[in-house]
């Protein structure tokens, strides 16, 4: 008897072993990825937020998940994230959703929209008002997951040769605008064109484009935009730019749980982080170029020009809803949860702020 509890307890042993040990070493297991990033080495802020979330990742994980980063130079495809995503060559990717509107017109909508929410509105719908879940619907077609990667806030309205005075001045302009805004600007007679970021100020330079939209002071500054073009505009059409880290599924489900849960959390961590140094960066360059730029004149566009271009940006999102139910889904959700959420945003942030005003 006792030697065939013996052989049972041997037996569940060897059993024990074959099911635990390849879990130990699958847990034990090192990961090595890559991402590949729409900016060139060593960009600010938007590079520091790639940076950033590796090195949580490489911490948390005790070196069982690296990822090595591929600037722009290295791959020679600043807009080619989405594809090197979805086929699996890289198994991240860093870049902005609007990027992809000629790939698939919805992702748009998760980086920005005119006149839309500002960025905490924003992460409010991201994460509590089922933003995270329309954008899952969309990007579950091309085998990609896509997280929010990091807010600029409100973007400036651009970088002009010439000063705008009426809807008219648009007619022609040649102006490196990305996202619906384009589409806005285009209907309004502009020749929209989007330009990776290392070539704008040639671009600029060379006469190539008249205009130019970037972000705000945090980079626009160093891009060197003011010693080209004056006129420095107030936003619209980027209320709360948000960039995207994208994640090959298939890479993703390979990892164990608690590797899909660091990176994730990593994801989130230095995407929050990028908002907060664009906010602080923003403050810091604004105040240079007023003190050590003085030729620069900081405007805003014309209230009948803005009245146009709102009721042109309401218009073609209509005909685009009415066009794809899954367009006007989520552009009713944005438009449900904006209503909602702004009423707040009026109560506290503008009455606090508007209470700092003269009387």
């Amino acid at each position: 008897m006792a030697n065939k509890i013996y052989r049972l307890f041997a037996g569940a042993l060897i059993l024990a072993s074959v099911v635990i040990q390849p879990a130990i070493a699958d847990d034990q297991k090192k990961y090595r990825w890559r991402l590949a990033e729409t900016w060139g080495p060593n960009f600010p802020i938007f590079g520091d937020t790639t940076k950033n979330m590796a090195k949580m990742v490489d911490e948390m994980s005790n070196g069982r998940l690296t990822i090595r980063i591929d600037s722009a130079n290295k791959h020679k495809s600043a807009l080619g994230i989405f594809d090197f995503v979805k086929s699996g060559q890289y198994q991240m990717g860093h870049s902005a959703s609007y990027y992809w509107k000629g790939k698939d017109f919805n992702t748009m909508f998760f980086t920005t929209l005119p006149f839309g929410m500002t960025a905490p509105e924003q992460y409010a719908w991201f994460y509590y008002g089922g933003g995270m879940e329309l954008m899952k619907e969309t990007y579950d077609q091309y085998g990609i997951m896509s997280f929010p990667g990091g807010n600029t806030g409100v973007q400036m309205g651009g970088w002009f040769r010439k000063e705008i005075n009426s809807i008219e001045d648009f007619q022609g302009l040649k102006m490196r605008i990305p996202g619906f805004a384009g589409e806005v600007l285009a209907k309004l007679g502009a020749k929209p064109t989007n330009i990776p970021s290392g070539e704008l100020y040639t671009a600029l330079e060379r006469n190539t484009i008249d205009a130019v939209e970037w972000v705000g002071p945090s980079l626009d500054l160093r891009m060197g935009f003011h010693k080209i073009a004056p006129f420095y505009y107030t936003g619209w059409q980027e209320p709360a730019t948000e960039l995207q880290f994208m994640v090959n599924q298939k890479a993703y489900d390979s990892l164990p749980p608690d590797l899909q849960q660091i990176l994730t959390i990593a994801m989130k961590a230095s995407a929050y982080d990028m908002y907060a140094q664009s906010m602080h960066e923003s403050g810091v360059n604004l105040a240079l170029l007023q003190d050590e730029y003085p030729k620069v004149k900081i405007r805003s566009f014309p209230k009948p020009v803005m009245a146009k271009i709102k009721s042109v940006t309401a218009e073609l999102l209509k005909e685009a809803a009415d066009k794809d139910p899954k367009t006007k889904e989520i552009l009713e959700s944005i438009y449900k949860y904006q209503d909602q959420i702004r009423a707040w945003t009026n109560f506290s942030d503008k009455a606090y702020l508007d209470s700092f005003e003269d009387k």
